[in-house]
């Protein structure tokens, strides 16, 4: 009798093992096996970490085997089992792999193809197109869209994390490190104590240093050092949290009637403001999208305020960006004074930190969880709603966008003013702005010799080029032509699917409905790709760096704007900042928010093999030597340096969002 041995891996991570009924039915072109149960008498099977093997007999030849069915039945309670991969030996000797790389939950069923990728234009044999199909209408049913928010992407159709597929749930560990490290944070910063006296105000700007004692971090230190200096002020606009603001001043806008007297003594080329412009030598960064938003109201004893600044900056003759002035309204006039490097000490100061809260604003809520976080949702929802798991695409899912963690929208639940934010911010969302090379030419600050410590947009470009690269190269083993992308009918369903469902077909967003060439998909794939990866690490890992110290990102003001010039003293910039309870729990959330998780993948780090060709594989070996050379050269450049630059560097940057 023909046998054939089958070999099953169960997941590492907590929690994977089952002590469940696993049966197994081998599909093959001729007929198919019996059910049989995989069990060894007086042995454990399907331990967490376990490569388990079995012998199933058969009658007769099965043919090539094509499908593998495996089936979870409870055998005494809930029993969740986590399945990597099925490998097949035939009595032929030849082997078949079967990845799987999913959660079997209570009593389901799978149906695994093997590791071959296929384009649906290429699955010839009927039984494996129904499986296609059938695979499709049950992610479809899974995977639902919903509107979370009005104007918003649209999200998956769950509102609480357990009502998540298990498959994009947060792995236990991420999620128990997750608040580890922020306990961890509350007691190793040192703030318990001041969580009791949580609304009453620091006594003095060095006040803020009691919950900072114990930081061994440089950048920190260096921040808490030099923030008041207006060259750490502008450093932070290429390098800091929030690099996507600044742009280049082709010509001031009416809104903000900075004059040639009032900046001259900023200057140093001996120009007039007007030459410094057309010289190339202002930049300006504008919170227009917080205007008119409202400060949430979540505590009515603490009343808080936002602002929509405007800060105009100088890049002087050693090439540091330097703020030159500041309005702190969108509507110029007697309330709306414009504050200069040449006011008293505090006006400047207070103005400063202005600017820097409005920023803490526009990074968390626009630059970090729009752009990063629920843009990536909308793309993994598309992906596992149209593509099947023998797609090459949805093959390269670990190298495209996370499948955990990605959904949670805890950031937003800060208050209707963040949602307002959001709602505005999504009609400047466009598919260009998305593409790095894009949106770094759009603001004018592409070019090297002009912004030469602009370390964000150098780094982002190298390790945009190496991920178009990969992806170009994978694109290329699977379509053979322009045209093969064309017919692909999966792969132009899940593009529609992000446009027209996930970005609801909003006029201005440009959103492609299809792609016609293996240049336009490569670069779709791309945006996804960095979107999920580099785009969130630049955005995610350096917030303890920079927003630790309190004053310099406020994550709340709790006095209104300064309405005219000569008010400011010490006082008012500490009733102005946040009070001691919310200083602490800030610091505690951008300390956990900057770990990276213990057992990281990063970038170009793919454990669970989803392929099984060569030439992927191949393409893969490259990637990882392209990132390793990024990151090498990063590093060199570091050396020495005050205030290295690394949230770029690849083996910095995790494969998908998490956190």
């Amino acid at each position: 009798m023909p046998n054939y041995t089958v070999t099953v891996s169960t997941g590492s991570q907590w929690f994977a093992g089952t002590d469940d009924y696993i049966y197994i039915t081998l599909v093959g072109t001729e007929r198919c096996s019996e059910k049989t149960l995989l069990d060894k008498p007086l042995y454990n099977d399907f331990e967490r970490g376990a490569v388990d093997s079995y012998d199933v007999r058969v009658g007769e030849d099965l043919g090539e085997i094509v499908l593998v069915k495996i089936e979870k039945k409870k055998y005494w309670v809930h029993d969740d089992w986590y399945c990597k991969y099925i490998t097949v030996k035939t009595p032929s000797g030849d082997y078949v792999e079967f990845p799987c790389f999913c959660w079997l939950v209570d009593d389901k069923e799978v149906v695994l193809r093997d590791g071959r990728a296929h384009l649906p234009q290429n699955d010839k044999i009927s039984l494996v197109k129904q499986h296609r199909q059938k695979e499709l209408d049950m992610r479809r049913k899974t995977y639902r869209w919903k509107e979370w928010q009005p104007g918003f992407p649209m999200s998956i159709d769950a509102n609480r994390h357990k009502d998540l597929p298990r498959d994009i749930q947060f792995d236990s560990e991420k999620g128990v490190d997750f608040v580890l490290n922020y306990s961890k944070a509350i007691e190793n910063l040192f703030v318990n104590q001041f969580m009791h006296m949580f609304q009453s105000s620091w006594s003095d700007l060095g006040d803020f240093e009691r919950i900072f004692v114990r930081i061994k971090n440089t950048i920190s230190e260096y921040v808490m050092q030099h923030w008041k200096e207006d060259f750490m002020f502008g450093y932070q606009f290429l390098n800091g949290c929030n690099p996507v603001v600044i742009r280049k001043c082709t010509k001031l806008p009416d809104k903000f009637p900075v004059t040639d007297e009032m900046v001259s003594v900023s200057l140093e080329r001996e120009l007039t403001l007007e030459e410094e412009i057309e010289a190339g030598n202002i930049y300006i960064v504008d919170y227009e999208v917080i205007d008119g938003i409202k400060a949430n109201c979540t505590d009515p004893c603490t009343l808080q305020y936002l602002a929509a600044p405007i800060c105009l900056l100088y890049k002087n003759t050693h090439n540091k960006i330097l703020p030159i002035a500041i309005q702190l309204g969108q509507t110029p006039g007697e309330d709306t004074p414009i504050f200069l490097p040449s006011d008293s000490e505090y006006d400047w100061l207070l103005a400063k930190i202005w600017v820097r809260s409005a920023d803490f604003q526009h990074h968390q809520t626009i630059t970090h969880l729009l752009r990063t976080h629920l843009m990536t949702e909308v793309f993994a929802i598309a992906m596992f709603r149209q593509l099947p798991a023998v797609h090459p695409a949805y093959k390269a899912r670990e190298q495209l966008i996370c499948e955990c963690g990605i959904f949670d929208k805890a950031n937003a639940t800060g208050g209707g003013g963040h949602v307002q934010l959001v709602q505005k911010a999504m009609k400047s969302l466009t598919f260009r702005s998305l593409c790095f090379p894009d949106m770094i030419k759009s603001r004018g600050v592409d070019k090297k010799d002009e912004l030469p410590t602009y370390f964000y947009r150098d780094d982002g470009y190298r390790v945009w080029e190496a991920t178009k690269n990969f992806v170009s190269d994978v694109v290329h083993i699977y379509y053979a032509s322009d045209e093969t992308v064309q017919e692909d009918e999966e792969i132009q369903a899940f593009i529609k699917d992000v446009c027209s469902f996930g970005m609801q077909d909003f006029d201005h967003c440009g959103f492609p409905k299809s792609v016609k060439s293996r240049e336009e998909l490569t670069e779709y794939l791309t945006v996804a790709v960095f979107t999920a990866s580099a785009q969130h690490a630049a955005v995610n890992f350096g917030q303890y760096d920079w927003c630790s110290w309190i004053p310099n990102a406020p994550s709340t003001m709790r006095r209104p704007p300064p309405n005219q010039k000569g008010l400011a003293d010490v006082n008012l910039i500490i009733e102005s900042l946040p009070d001691r309870g919310r200083s602490s729990w800030h610091l505690g959330a951008v300390w956990a928010l900057s770990q990276y998780q213990e057992n990281e993948l990063y970038l170009g780090m793919y454990p669970d093999e989803h392929f099984i060709e060569k030439p992927v594989k191949a393409a893969m070996v490259k990637f990882r030597k392209q990132l390793s050379e990024i990151s090498s050269s990063i590093k060199r450049r570091n050396e020495g340096k005050k205030l290295p630059y690394y949230n770029m560097s690849p083996d910095k940057i995790p494969n998908s969002v998490a956190v």
